[in-house]
């Protein structure tokens, strides 16, 4: 290494390996990247069969029942920013372990102390307040317009050729509040089509893995008629390309990451009604729609402008500002 060169900020990006959890702890160690020079390692959680269930605060030796034990070892990060519930016993235990070096990041509600964490970021909707405690408009996220600038030209040849306005369609599924049974999926297809139809559009149609196989199927068929391009989950992901190649985004209400996501783009967004309800992702869609970003869709497709949210790179500067704080302090023990 040069000399004067910094060393890069050591951060772990700490999940269970499912994509909408990976995207938030990645998404803000590669905001705080663009800041200052890092290296990033993703680290998988997964526990044996019989320590999977334990709460985390009864799980003593939570290295010990990894079934990797490898993947969380020294030396330990100068970051660590971890999501969802298999993290949180290694979380709540890491600065010990380090003998606090490691400034400790949990995302989302851990429905723990904050105390037991250096910060924690969760969405505004969940309520959750405290010193330590720095709550943002949804999720973290790896929208930015340059992974979107990037991931375009990869699908533009068929994209390109479309008609606008093109209407990126993000489908969710089944979850603690919400589902997509076949009637709601009939109605939600009848309602895309009335739209694109109107505006004489096109649409880009990706599914979750959430979504249900009677329900995908059935709006599948019937949108393929219309110009645009349904994928299917296979090959290339096209989901970056479809945001950044949309004039308008649909988004389920199930998924904060997409709405979130789509909010990012500076482009319409407009929330489409599932099975079910839920106070909190009501409190969450009115604060998009506080932002100007989304609003319900009632068949009808308009365009607005807003100022894309950048709730991720607001929690980046977060945590770097705290994260200095920590460092003078460690220093000067």
């Amino acid at each position: 290494m040069a000399v004067g060169t910094p060393t890069p900020l050591s951060i772990w990006a700490v999940s269970d390996g499912r994509a909408g959890i990976e995207g938030q702890v990645v998404g803000l160690a590669q905001a705080i990247a663009a800041h200052t020079p890092a290296e990033i390692a993703l680290k998988h959680v997964r526990y044996k069969a019989l320590v999977a269930a334990l709460p985390a605060q009864l799980n003593p030796l939570p290295r010990a029942g990894l079934a990797d034990p490898s993947q969380i070892a020294p030396p330990w990060p100068d970051l660590w920013i971890a999501a969802g519930r298999a993290s949180l016993p290694l979380s709540i235990r890491v600065k010990r372990w380090s003998r606090g070096r490691t400034f400790v990041v949990q995302l989302q509600d851990p429905r723990l102390p904050p105390s037991l964490f250096d910060l924690v970021i969760p969405p505004r909707h969940d309520r959750l307040s405290g010193d330590n405690v720095f709550p943002i408009i949804g999720s973290p996220h790896r929208v930015t317009p340059q992974r979107l600038a990037a991931d375009l030209p990869r699908f533009a040849a068929a994209i390109d050729l479309l008609p606008r306005p093109r209407v990126a369609v993000l489908i969710g599924g089944t979850s603690k509040a919400f589902d997509l049974s076949s009637e709601r999926a009939s109605e939600m297809a009848r309602l895309i089509r009335e739209g694109v139809e109107a505006a004489g559009g096109s649409v880009l149609v990706t599914f979750s893995r959430r979504t249900p196989e009677r329900a995908r199927s059935l709006i599948a068929a019937r949108l393929r008629d219309l110009p645009g391009q349904i994928w299917s989950g296979d090959g290339d992901n096209p989901y970056f390309a479809y945001l950044a190649a949309a004039d308008a985004v649909l988004v389920t209400e199930d998924s904060t990451n997409m709405a979130a996501e789509a909010a990012a783009t500076g482009k319409p967004v407009f929330v489409l009604k599932m099975d079910g309800t839920s106070e909190k992702f009501a409190r969450f869609h009115r604060e998009l729609e506080d932002a100007g970003a989304a609003r319900p869709y009632d068949g009808a497709l308009h365009s607005w402008s807003y100022t894309p949210l950048d709730e991720t790179g607001r929690a980046a500067e977060e945590v770097l500002r705290r994260l200095e704080s920590h460092g003078a302090s460690r220093n000067h023990r």
